[in-house]
């Protein structure tokens, strides 16, 4: 490990280690962030907030399966007061990031506007890809509506903003995407949720294995790792090079840390493993990143961050 940083830069916030939980994952209450950020993560995502705490969906609405999870949890929050209280309450010296999902775009305005006008400094990131929510639909796959939120929010909001954006799966998806996402000054993305309304099913019982919108819910873990990878790929191949890449899905391992920063993640957050293994996981992260790194030579995250190669004979 000598002569080894895994340190990184998203706008002025440095993150020693370049992961991070999940929003919606260790970070709904303070003793949760808290567990978080007495962990080796670089810092913290709050839960995705709202402008009234939420219940969300009725129960069971998350379950592990063989290869990740299934959940439909339906934004469970304590408010955005509750998460903004927190960060001004507290000496924290770690970066935070502080997640907004309104359930209209008003709402999100009026959130986005409550955070223009706090004390609040770090990063903050707008969710529109919550395939959750009964009713609502996922405003990532709607370019119109990319377009006029992103639009009505730069004409106040002035501090570091990330959009949380839902699984592409189309070369020209990314194209689209990105041509809209290059006009604004972002100051990163996250890539990806988890993959919209897939359904488990329990053979044994000949159920589904959740309870709201009749089983459909988002999948998370291993299946989805191949669907990240390339929404990181492309994206960093149709950005901006100052919009920075939070890339997250299917990581369980240093090596699926290392495959998503080769592709171009600046960091990466992690989900389902975290639900599944505790914070505890930061630190083998933090172990098995730095092996691998120490094994090829690499003494910063930079000397392999999108550098992956074309297929070699």
């Amino acid at each position: 490990m000598t002569n080894i940083s895994i340190s990184a830069n998203i706008g002025n916030e440095v993150f020693q280690s370049p992961f991070i939980n999940a929003a919606g994952v260790f970070d709904e209450t303070a003793a949760e962030m808290n567990q978080i950020l007495n962990s080796e993560a670089g810092g913290v995502t709050t839960k995705s907030a709202t402008l009234k705490p939420r219940k969300g969906n009725p129960t069971p609405r998350y379950a592990d399966t063989k290869f990740g999870s299934i959940n439909s949890m339906g934004l469970p929050n304590q408010g955005l007061d509750y998460y903004l209280n927190f960060i001004e309450k507290n000496e924290i010296n770690k970066p935070i990031d502080l997640s907004i999902s309104g359930t209209s775009r008003e709402d999100n305005l009026t959130a986005l506007k409550k955070v223009q006008k706090s004390s609040f400094t770090s990063l903050c990131e707008l969710n529109l890809s919550c395939p959750n929510v009964i009713g609502k639909p996922q405003v990532g796959y709607d370019l119109t509506a990319i377009e006029e939120t992103l639009t009505a929010v730069f004409e106040f909001f002035t501090k570091p903003l990330g959009l949380k954006l839902p699984p592409y799966f189309d070369l020209q998806q990314y194209d689209a995407v990105a041509k809209i996402l290059n006009k604004y000054p972002l100051t990163y993305i996250n890539t990806i949720n988890s993959v919209g309304n897939g359904l488990v099913v329990d053979a044994k019982t000949e159920s589904v294995v959740i309870r709201p919108k009749g089983g459909f819910g988002g999948i998370g873990g291993t299946y989805v790792k191949p669907v990240a990878l390339a929404n990181v790929r492309a994206f960093r191949q149709r950005l901006n090079p100052e919009i920075k890449i939070i890339g997250t899905g299917g990581v369980k391992t240093g090596l699926d840390v290392f495959e998503l920063i080769l592709c171009g993640a600046d960091i990466v957050e992690i989900g389902t493993a975290l639900a599944q293994e505790g914070p505890h996981i930061f630190a083998r992260l933090k172990q098995e990143l730095t092996d691998i790194m120490q094994e090829k030579g690499y003494h910063q995250l930079s000397d392999f961050r999108g550098k992956l190669k074309e297929y070699q004979n």
